[in-house]
């Protein structure tokens, strides 16, 4: 039961519902967000911890509403001096049963207020559905990077054409964002602290995109997707990984590209992780205490969203616009590719400033694994 689910609710309100748990060992954890459908009604959340791991389960709990701009809980106080006709309950009453891949929810309040909701569960561990443009090769490949306008489009580059986009943070089974800002981010700043030359101010939106930007450089799951404004340091990073054994004439690296200029003019864009409606955000944070940010020519994606394809096909065909194409080029290739761009200057050396890159450097070069 644990992860993300989506779906609509309606009833004395109407609007779209998210709901993230996380699985605590013997129950789960999480929240329901609410966003109301009609511009005059503030959005809520409902914070809960389930009384076992049952499929079907009732409970109260307590309710707050959403500032409208941050997302973040407010006081009923606060709320109405922005929807001064709005009258919110304190606590709720839900009812939880799965039936099939479908999560039905129903609730009642002391205000009389009621409503029900059916959510499903994304399947984001799927292979991918994106089908690749016609660039086959290697070759091809480098014809097109080039031909691209610069700085409209971002790519990002994994070792297999099946992966789906999904952030490290989601790949993991977990989907609590909240919990990961209380939990996660403190933990890691205090450890972190320490070992950087930068203290980061947390509370600044600007160190703290930046703070989110290092850990997730630095291999901490985060609900961040790292992106660049190269196509070729993209490629480099989609045949890295790659190893002898893994390389056959049947598999295939992918290589995104994505149109985040048409995007941010398009779609409303979220600055920090935090409670809110589905979106996929792109984020420039400064290169605070990050070496590799500037060679890697990096920017970050922050999301919510458990299926980010599944996401940007339904903006796709909302707007009638190609957002996202993918590549596809032959593993086989590897070996040529990874010697020119090298001779292109992109290299393990180059992209991870220090010895652990050098190192790797130098084993490409060096020994054929």
């Amino acid at each position: 039961m644990n992860g993300q689910w989506l779906g609509t609710y309606e009833g004395t309100n109407t609007g779209s519902a998210i709901l993230e748990l996380d699985d605590m060992g013997d129950r789960y954890a999480g929240a329901l967000y609410a966003y109301d459908a009609r511009p005059g009604l503030p959005s809520s959340v409902v914070w809960f911890e389930t009384p076992g791991k049952s499929d079907q389960f009732e409970l109260d709990a307590h309710v707050a509403p959403l500032h409208p701009g941050t997302g973040e809980p407010v006081s009923r106080e606060f709320i109405k001096e922005i929807y001064p006709d709005a009258t919110m309950p304190e606590r709720i009453r839900l009812s939880c049963s799965v039936v099939g891949d479908v999560l039905h929810i129903s609730w009642t309040t002391p205000l009389g207020t009621e409503g029900t909701a059916q959510l499903t569960k994304p399947d984001a561990s799927r292979p991918s559905d994106y089908e690749p443009i016609d660039i086959k090769d290697w070759n091809s490949f480098k014809a097109f990077a080039t031909a691209q306008e610069p700085y409209r489009y971002i790519y990002r580059g994994q070792e297999s054409n099946e992966w789906r986009l999904r952030t490290h943070f989601h790949r993991t089974g977990r989907a609590y964002i909240v919990r990961f800002i209380n939990q996660d981010i403190p933990a890691l700043h205090k450890n972190l602290t320490n070992l950087t030359r930068h203290f980061f101010r947390l509370e600044s939106n600007i160190e703290n995109a930046a703070f989110y930007s290092l850990v997730q450089h630095h291999g901490y799951p985060t609900p961040l997707l790292d992106w660049t404004h190269s196509p070729f340091v993209a490629a480099y990073f989609a045949y890295k990984g790659l190893r002898k054994d893994k390389i056959n004439p049947t598999k295939k690296v992918r290589i995104f590209v994505f149109d985040s200029t048409a995007w941010r003019n398009d779609r409303r864009q979220f600055t920090k992780i935090s409670p809110a409606p589905e979106h996929f955000s792109l984020l420039d944070p400064i290169a605070l205490n990050n070496p590799r940010m500037v060679p890697q020519q990096a920017l970050s994606s922050v999301t919510n969203l458990d299926d980010v394809e599944g996401y940007i096909r339904r903006r796709e065909s909302e707007a009638q616009k190609t957002y996202l194409r993918v590549i596809d080029l032959p593993s086989i290739e590897r070996k040529e590719a990874m010697q020119q761009l090298s001779i292109m200057g992109i290299t393990a050396g180059s992209l991870f400033p220090g010895i652990d890159g050098a190192c790797e450097q130098l084993r490409e070069r060096f020994f054929d694994l």
